[in-house]
C-alpha cells in the first residue's frame, strides 16, 4: 500500500485514531449501562393496545366530529327537500307557512347558542341547513304565488330571490361573524341577480355584458373596501370572471359590427371595462392583470369604431398605433405600479399580435419567390420576371411601428436583450418587404432589398451588443438568400446580385474590428457566392452540366492557394470550399469520365493543401479521391478485373508503410503493411476461388509465396501470415477437385475412422502438442 505520508507520520496518525475510537467505545458502553438501569416509563389510564408502537390513529377527533356533522347536515337537507317537493301539497296554506317559518327560524336561531357554548362546528352545520331552508322557502313561495309563470317570469323571480337571499345572508353573516358559511354564500349568490334580470328582460349581448360588468364592479368595490377581511379578499375572483365575460362580449360585438354606428354600443361597453380595470388596479395592490384587460379594452373600444371603415390590414395598423402609447406608461411614475405594468403589458401584447400578423404577411410574400425555381432565367431582363407577391402596405407599416416600439423599449430597459433583438428583426422585415407593394420595377425592388441586407450585415459586423449582432447576421443571411432566389429569374439580375453579395461578404470578412464569428461567417458566404457565380457563368456556356464541375473546382483551389493568408477566417473558408468541392462532384455524377477527372482534380487540391504542416490530414482525403478517380475511370472503361482496382491502392499503401517503418522501426508490420496487402490479397483470393482458369491462381500463389518468403526473411508477421494464408488457400483451391475424387473413391466408413484415429493420436500427445504450440506462438511473437 502506497501513501503520501512517511511511515513514521502514518504510524502516529493510526495510533491517534485508534485512541479516539477506544475512548468513544468506552463512552458508549457507559451510556448503555446507565440506560439499562433506568425504570420503564408508565402511562396511567392508557390501555395496553394504545401503547403498542407502530399503530397509527385512523381518524382524529376533530375529523370524526366534522364528518358526523356534515352527514347530519346532509341528511337534514335531504329531508327538507323531500318535505318541500313531496309532502308540501298535503298541508294547507297555514300548515305550510307554520312549518316553514318554524323550521327555518329554528335553523337560523340555533347557531347563536351553539356558538356561545363553543360548539362552532355544530353551529356551522345547522347554519348551512338554515341557508338551504331559505332557498326552499323562496321556491315554495314561487310555487304557491306564481304557479303558472312562464320562463321569463321564473327567471325574473329567480333574480329577485337571489338578491333578497344575498342581502339576507350577508346580514346574517354580519350578525354572527363567527360563522364562515353565510358571507361566502352571499357573495356567490350576489353574482346572479343582474345577469338573471337581463336574461328575463330578453336583453341582447350588449345588455348582458353591462349586467356582468355591473356585477363585477360591485365585487371590486367590496374587494377594495375591506381588502383584509374574508370574503372581500376573494371577491376579485368572481369580479375577474364576470369582467372577462363582459370583455369578450364587447370584443365579439365590436368584431361583427358592420358600421361605426353599430360599433358604438360595444365601444361604450369596452370603455367601461377599461375604466373598471384601471380603477381596480389603482385601488387593489398587485391587480396588474385588471389594468392589462383595461388597456386591451380601451384599444378595442377606440379601434373598433374605426375598423368598419378600414381595410383589414389598416385596421391592424390602427389598433397598433392606439396601443403604442400604452407602452409609455412604464415611464409615468405618478401612476401606481400595477397600473403602469398592466398598461405596458397590454400595449406590448397588442404590438406583438400586430407584429405576428405582419410577419405572416411578409413570409407569405417572400415565400412566393420560390416559383422562380420552376424555370430559372425565364426572362432575359429582370423587369420581365415573375411578378412579386403583394403583401399590402399595411404589413410593412405594422412591422416598422412594432420595431420602433421595441427599439424604444430597448432604451427604457437597457438590461434586457429581447427588445433590441425584436427591433432588429421587425425593422428588417418591414424595410425588406416595403418595396414589394409599391409597384416599383423588379430591379428597383431588388436594389432596395440588397441595400437593406447590406445594412443588416454591417450592423452584424459593427454592433457591440452580441445578441443584436447575431440577430442582424441572421436576418442578413435570410435577406441575402431571398434576394438571390428572386434574382434567378433574369440573367443580369443573377450576376448582379451574386456579385454584389459576394463582394459584400468578402469585404465583411476583411473588416478587422468585427467579431471573429461574424468575419468567419462572411468568409464562408463569400466562398459560397463565388461558387454560385461560377455555376452561373458555366450555365452561360454550351457545356453539359457535368462539365460545370471543373470550373467549380477552381474555387476550392483558390481557397487552398490562399491558405494561411486568410487568417482567422481560414477554417470557415475551407469548410465552404469543401462544400463547393462536394457540389462539383455532385454535378459530375452524370458522366463517369468527367467524374473521374473531377475526382482526380479534387485529389490534387487536397494534396496541395496537405503540403502544409497543419493540413497533413487532407493527405488521406487526397489518396481516397485518387483511388476513387481510378476506380471510376476503370468502371467507365468496362474493366472487371479485381486487381485493376486493388493494386492502385496497395502500391501507395505499401510505400507509405515502408516510409513509416523507416521513421519508426518499432512500428508493427500489421500497421505498416497489413492494410495494403489485405486490399489486394483478399479480393484476389475471392476472385480466384470462382475463377475456372489457371493464370490468376498461379500468379496469386506466386505472389503469396514471395510474400511468405519475404516475411520469413525479414521477420515480419503481416507478410508472413497473409502470404502464407493466401498460399494455403490457393493450394487448397487447386487440390480441391482431386480431394473430392479421392473422397468419392473411399468407403463411407473410412473418413470417420480416420478422424477417430487422429483424435486418439492428438490426445495421446496432448502435452507435446501444447509445447509445440507455445513454441510456435513464441516464434510468431518475436516477429514484427
Amino acid at each position: 500500500m502506497n501513501t503520501p505520508l512517511p511511515p513514521a507520520d502514518e504510524l502516529a496518525l493510526i495510533d491517534r485514531e485508534l485512541g479516539q475510537l477506544d475512548a468513544r467505545r468506552l463512552y458508549l458502553l457507559a451510556r448503555r449501562d446507565w440506560l439499562l438501569r433506568q425504570p420503564a416509563p408508565l402511562v396511567w389510564g392508557a390501555p395496553a393496545a394504545a401503547a403498542a408502537p407502530g399503530r397509527p390513529k385512523e381518524a382524529s377527533a376533530p375529523g370524526a366530529q366534522n364528518l358526523l356533522l356534515t352527514l347530519g347536515a346532509v341528511l337534514l337537507a335531504v329531508a327538507a327537500l323531500a318535505f318541500t317537493l313531496i309532502s308540501w301539497g298535503s298541508l294547507g296554506i297555514g300548515g305550510r307557512s307554520a312549518v316553514l317559518a318554524v323550521v327555518t327560524a329554528a335553523a337560523l336561531v340555533t347557531p347563536a347558542p351553539l356558538l356561545r357554548r363553543g360548539l362552532r362546528s355544530t353551529a356551522e352545520s345547522v347554519a348551512a341547513v338554515g341557508l338551504l331552508l331559505t332557498v326552499l322557502d323562496a321556491y315554495a313561495l314561487f310555487a304557491v304565488g306564481i304557479p303558472a309563470a312562464d320562463a321569463d317570469a321564473a327567471t325574473a323571480y329567480a333574480a329577485g330571490a337571489a338578491a333578497v337571499l344575498a342581502a339576507a345572508w350577508a346580514g346574517y353573516g354580519r350578525a354572527l361573524p363567527a360563522l364562515r358559511i353565510p358571507l361566502p354564500a352571499a357573495l356567490l349568490t350576489a353574482q346572479l341577480p343582474l345577469p338573471l334580470a337581463a336574461l328575463a328582460a330578453d336583453a341582447g349581448p350588449a345588455e348582458l355584458g353591462w349586467a356582468l360588468l355591473a356585477t363585477a364592479a360591485l365585487d371590486l368595490a367590496l374587494a377594495a373596501s375591506v381588502p383584509a377581511r374574508w370574503p372581500a379578499r376573494a371577491a376579485w375572483i368572481p369580479a375577474a370572471a364576470l369582467g372577462a365575460g363582459a370583455l369578450l362580449i364587447g370584443l365579439s360585438e365590436s368584431a361583427v359590427a358592420a358600421s361605426a354606428a353599430d360599433a358604438a354600443a360595444p365601444a361604450a361597453l369596452l370603455a367601461a371595462v377599461a375604466a373598471l380595470g384601471v380603477a381596480a388596479a389603482w385601488r387593489i395592490p398587485g391587480a396588474w392583470p385588471a389594468a392589462t384587460a383595461g388597456g386591451l379594452a380601451a384599444v378595442a373600444a377606440l379601434g373598433g369604431t374605426a375598423r368598419p371603415e378600414l381595410a383589414p390590414g389598416w385596421a391592424v395598423v390602427t389598433h397598433l398605433a392606439l396601443a403604442l402609447p400604452l407602452l409609455a406608461a412604464v415611464r409615468v411614475t405618478a401612476l401606481p405600479e400595477p397600473v403602469r405594468l398592466g398598461l405596458a403589458r397590454a400595449g406590448a401584447g397588442i404590438a406583438g399580435l400586430a407584429a405576428l400578423w405582419g410577419c405572416a404577411a411578409a413570409v407569405t410574400a417572400l415565400a412566393a419567390r420560390l416559383r422562380v425555381l420552376d424555370e430559372v432565367w425565364a426572362a432575359t431582363t429582370p423587369a420581365a420576371g415573375v411578378p412579386l407577391a403583394q403583401p399590402g402596405v399595411a404589413a410593412p407599416v405594422a412591422l416598422l411601428l412594432a420595431a420602433g416600439a421595441a427599439r424604444w423599449l430597448s432604451r427604457v430597459l437597457p438590461g434586457r436583450p429581447e427588445p433590441a433583438v425584436m427591433a432588429v428583426a421587425l425593422g428588417w422585415g418591414g424595410l425588406f418587404t416595403a418595396p414589394l407593394p409599391l409597384g416599383l420595377p423588379v430591379a428597383a425592388v431588388l436594389a432596395a432589398q440588397l441595400a437593406v441586407t447590406a445594412a443588416a450585415g454591417l450592423l452584424a459586423l459593427r454592433s457591440p451588443d452580441r445578441p443584436t449582432a447575431i440577430a442582424a447576421g441572421a436576418v442578413a443571411l435570410l435577406g441575402a438568400g431571398n434576394v438571390s432566389l428572386a434574382a434567378l429569374d433574369g440573367r443580369a439580375a443573377t450576376f448582379a446580385a451574386l456579385g454584389l453579395l459576394g463582394a459584400g461578404c468578402a469585404a465583411g470578412a476583411a473588416y478587422g474590428p468585427a467579431p471573429r464569428w461574424a468575419r468567419s461567417g462572411a468568409a464562408a458566404l463569400a466562398v459560397g457566392y463565388a461558387t454560385a457565380l461560377v455555376v452561373a457563368l458555366s450555365a452561360l456556356t454550351d457545356l453539359a452540366a457535368p462539365w460545370w464541375a471543373l470550373p467549380v473546382l477552381a474555387v476550392p483551389a483558390a481557397v487552398t492557394a490562399a491558405g494561411p493568408g486568410l487568417g482567422a477566417q481560414r477554417l470557415a473558408a475551407e469548410a465552404a470550399a469543401g462544400a463547393a468541392g462536394l457540389l462539383a462532384l455532385a454535378l459530375a455524377c452524370g458522366d463517369a469520365p468527367v467524374l473521374a477527372l473531377a475526382l482526380a482534380l479534387a485529389g490534387v487540391v487536397c494534396a496541395g493543401s496537405a503540403v502544409r504542416a497543419d493540413r497533413r490530414a487532407l493527405g488521406w482525403a487526397a489518396g481516397v479521391l485518387f483511388v476513387a478517380a481510378a476506380w471510376v475511370r476503370l468502371a467507365s472503361a468496362g474493366v472487371g478485373t479485381a486487381e485493376a482496382y486493388t493494386l492502385p491502392v496497395t502500391l501507395p499503401a505499401l510505400a507509405v508503410g515502408f516510409l513509416r517503418r523507416r521513421r519508426d522501426p518499432a512500428a508493427s508490420s500489421w500497421t505498416a503493411y497489413g492494410p495494403g496487402l489485405a486490399v489486394t490479397l483478399l479480393p484476389s483470393l475471392a476472385a480466384a476461388w470462382g475463377d475456372p482458369h489457371w493464370p490468376r491462381p498461379l500468379l496469386l500463389g506466386a505472389a503469396a509465396l514471395g510474400l511468405t518468403l519475404a516475411g520469413a526473411h525479414h521477420r515480419l508477421r503481416a507478410p508472413l501470415l497473409l502470404g502464407g494464408g493466401t498460399l494455403a488457400a490457393v493450394a487448397l483451391h487447386e487440390l480441391a477437385p482431386y480431394v473430392v475424387q479421392v473422397v468419392d473413391a473411399l468407403p463411407r466408413w473410412l473418413p470417420p475412422a480416420l478422424a477417430g484415429l487422429l483424435l486418439l493420436a492428438v490426445g495421446a500427445t496432448y502435452e507435446k502438442r501444447l509445447r509445440d504450440a507455445r513454441r510456435l506462438r513464441s516464434a510468431l511473437g518475436r516477429l514484427h
